[in-house]
């Protein structure tokens, strides 16, 4: 088989995406992963007669089409909404990212069955578990996807169901204006910008083929309504059963130590966030230099020749791991600081990494860009970085009073859970968005 066969447009945007978020050496290791799959018959599924030569996925429903409408039994009498008293919400989306998986996509499962709505969902590239889960649903949410041939046929599935239709998302990528101002797509090579660009009608072409859109946070539901005419409510991130659970876990292993090394963390989910700690560099190169015994935990992906020199050794660093691994290192410092560029792009960003913190009882100090701001109570549960209070003045503030700043964690996870976890009303979700379930 040709390697022209895995070319499809589709196909090269989640692999650029996947060199974006894990860098190359991942993404290539998922590519091979998906050709051995794909050569040895696995995770292929169509409707064809030929069954050396199945149709390409976008044509999958097209023979039960043709069956029904060939018995007069196209077209559905009723929505399934108006006559089945249950909620069953199906969502297709793209799953590839850990972190946007289990804040957009898993831990709604545990939301939604706590207002007695069923919910499932599936990976927009399986389209036999993603075309079931629409036969029985009485609405579909999509989450991330594009407008392409393949999620054209889930649309049409869902229209001829009479399902209501929702649009996901919480990275603004239908924006060519947040995209020509992000400043982390510096450290990519040029090519990559200019392919995020060239995706972002179709991701803004999804958007407005729903009845409504639902994105994380204020900042990118101002923005997102300079784009589509759809309806834009918000349904933040949170923190769920899981987060609490792989938290509590990561704090059974520590032991604090009030005359151990003060610990500073700086978490990297994806390439190019060196820009953010650009940010900070400075007043963090002097926060290292006032006392040799303190220490910069870096986490994640960041390209370690850009770390400061002359402080090496007290720079510790951990590769890119799973969410229980990253909380059981996050789980062992003083405090966590989150820089990030002011631009468009990050003004859409979402307070997940102070949710991470705050579940292992970590206080953030924190730009004023994006929701961080709105979930850090400056001064209760970390710092608001800005001219009353910059990011020297708030390090050393923590690391004058461990007792103090322990405390401060201590609120902040107490925070998380009163008022940052699932429940279902502001600041998590907007009341529309349950309406639009219940209607």
């Amino acid at each position: 088989m040709s390697i022209l066969t895995y070319l499809s447009p589709a196909r090269i945007s989640r692999f650029m995406t996947a060199v974006r978020h894990e860098g190359w050496r991942a993404a290539i290791a998922k590519a091979r992963a998906y050709v051995a799959m794909h050569r040895a018959g696995r995770g292929r599924s169509a409707l064809s007669h030929q069954p050396h030569q199945p149709a390409p996925e976008e044509r999958y429903l097209n023979e039960v089409w043709l069956e029904m409408a060939q018995k007069d039994a196209f077209h559905i009498g009723h929505a399934p909404a108006t006559v089945n008293r249950v909620r069953k919400i199906a969502m297709i989306g793209d799953l590839n990212l850990p972190q946007c998986r289990k804040y957009r996509v898993e831990q709604l499962e545990e939301f939604w069955a706590a207002q007695g709505v069923d919910y499932t969902f599936s990976h927009v590239q399986d389209v036999p578990r993603s075309s079931a889960i629409l036969q029985e649903a009485t609405h579909v949410m999509f989450y991330r996807t594009q407008n392409t041939p393949l999620s054209s046929m889930y649309l049409y599935e869902a229209r001829r169901l009479r399902l209501p239709v929702l649009y996901d998302l919480d990275d603004p990528l239908f924006s060519v204006s947040a995209y020509e101002s992000y400043q982390n797509l510096n450290a990519l090579p040029p090519e990559m910008k200019q392919h995020f660009v060239s995706e972002a009608p179709k991701y803004l072409d999804a958007m407005n083929l729903a009845d409504m859109v639902t994105v994380s946070t204020p900042g990118m539901a101002e923005h997102a309504r300079l784009y589509t005419p759809r309806e834009v409510r918000i349904r933040r991130n949170f923190a769920d059963r899981a987060t609490f659970e792989a938290a509590d876990a990561a704090l059974a292993g520590v032991t604090q130590d009030p005359e151990a090394p003060f610990r500073v963390a700086f978490a990297s989910g994806s390439r190019g966030h060196e820009a953010d700690f650009a940010v900070i560099e400075e007043e963090v190169t002097a926060f290292l230099a006032a006392d040799p015994r303190r220490q910069l935990v870096i986490l994640g992906h960041y390209d370690k020749t850009r770390l400061p020199e002359g402080f090496r050794h007290q720079i510790e660093t951990h590769h890119f791991t799973d969410y229980a691994g990253y909380l059981a290192a996050l789980a062992t410092v003083d405090c966590a600081v989150m820089p990030l560029t002011d631009d468009q792009f990050n003004r859409c960003k979402s307070a997940v990494r102070v949710i991470d913190a705050a579940a292992v009882a970590v206080p953030s100090i924190v730009s004023p860009v994006g929701d961080m701001a709105n979930v850090v109570r400056d001064g209760k549960t970390g710092y608001v970085a800005g001219p009353q209070r910059d990011w020297l003045e708030s390090l050393e503030a923590l690391a004058g009073d461990r007792a103090a700043a322990f405390r401060m964690g201590q609120v902040a996870r107490a925070d998380l859970e009163k008022t940052w976890s699932g429940q279902a009303a502001l600041p998590i979700v907007e009341q529309e968005v349950l309406a639009w379930v219940r209607a």
